[in-house]
C-alpha cells in the first residue's frame, strides 16, 4: 500500500540512482590506471547516494515516523542533481580515461541485480 503524498514511483527512481551510481562506483574502484579518482565530486556522490539509500529506508517506516513532504522534497532535489554529480565525477577523470569508464560502467550496470540497490541499509 502506498502512503499518501509518495509518488507512486519514488522507490523505483531511488533503486536506479542507487545502481547508476553502484556502477560508477564500481568502475572506479577497479582503478584509473596512473589516474587518481577525484576526492570532491566522489564526495558530493557519496553524500548523495547516502540521501537515497537514507530515503530507501525511510519508505520501510511506519506511518507518522517521518514528515513525509520535507522527504519528498528533499529526495526529489536529491534525485534532480544525481545525473548531474556522476558526470561531475566523469569530467574530473582524465579525457584518456572517461570514454573507458563510461563504457565499463553500462556494462557493470547491465549486470546488477536490482536488491543491490539496498546494499548497506538495514532491512527490517
Amino acid at each position: 500500500m502506498r502512503r499518501a503524498g509518495l509518488p507512486a514511483d519514488l522507490r523505483a527512481r531511488l533503486e536506479q540512482a542507487r545502481l547508476d551510481t553502484l556502477a560508477l562506483l564500481r568502475v572506479l574502484d577497479h582503478g584509473l590506471g596512473p589516474h587518481e579518482a577525484p576526492t570532491a565530486p566522489l564526495t558530493a556522490l557519496a553524500e548523495a547516494d547516502a540521501d537515497c539509500a537514507e530515503a530507501l529506508c525511510a519508505l520501510d517506516q511506519p506511518p507518522g515516523a517521518l514528515d513525509v513532504a520535507a522527504m519528498v522534497r528533499a529526495t526529489t532535489a536529491t534525485l534532480a542533481r544525481l545525473p548531474r554529480t556522476r558526470q561531475h565525477v566523469r569530467e574530473a577523470l582524465p579525457q584518456q580515461a572517461r570514454d573507458q569508464v563510461t563504457r565499463l560502467e553500462q556494462d557493470i550496470r547491465a549486470t546488477l541485480d536490482s536488491r543491490e540497490a539496498y546494499n548497506d541499509i538495514p532491512r527490517t
